[in-house]
């Protein structure tokens, strides 16, 4: 299978999701949104893992999901990717406290968590569940200004997903698909 999209997130997140460290991402939506500013909308349900370093706080970042290297000051000529991924639900996040009982499934903070819910307050907090996958060779594509910008979404030169393997087994995928639907559709 083919696919030329990908969500841009902080790049240690998105070797996090590759090595099936974590499944849940957090949207609030970009400056460039086509839907305005902080709205984000789910325009692709199958996306490539775009590593971005504008916005990477690693300090924001639980201290056992910090990558070793540290962070990087100066983007890369060129971009790897190492995964991609299928949304399997998408729900605004109905409290903090929702997501806190999540909180072994994301990478982040209270400090990341506490900016993204305040930032645009009247803008839901969308979380993702994704079922990710790595590619079986990385797959690297030169930066090009294109790219730039604070934005979800980027097109990319098409990005063959053929020999990739899950992140995390179904069984396991499935614990979490449950517990992620009790903790964010129950109503509070």
């Amino acid at each position: 299978m083919l696919m030329n999209i990908a969500l841009k997130e902080w790049a240690s997140v998105c070797d996090l999701l590759a090595e099936g460290r974590c499944t849940l991402l957090l949207r609030k939506g970009g400056v460039h949104e086509t839907t305005g500013p902080g709205r984000f909308c789910l325009e692709h349900e199958r996306f490539a893992f775009f590593p971005a370093w504008e916005h990477e706080k690693l300090d924001w970042l639980k201290p056992a999901l910090r990558p070793d290297g540290g962070p990087i000051a100066v983007e890369p000529k060129e971009i790897v990717f190492r995964g991609w991924g299928e949304v399997a639900g998408i729900w605004p996040v109905p409290t903090r406290a929702a997501l806190d009982v999540l909180d072994d499934l994301h990478p982040w903070l209270a400090p990341q968590i506490d900016m993204r819910f305040d930032y645009k307050p009247d803008r839901p907090v969308y979380a993702l569940l994704v079922r990710a996958h790595r590619f079986a060779v990385p797959v690297a594509r030169q930066n090009d200004e294109s790219f730039a910008g604070c934005r979800s979404w980027v097109a990319l030169g098409q990005l063959d997903t053929a020999r990739s393997v899950v992140a995390m087994d179904d069984v396991s995928f499935e614990a979490v698909r449950e517990r992620v639907v009790v903790a964010l559709e129950r109503k509070s």
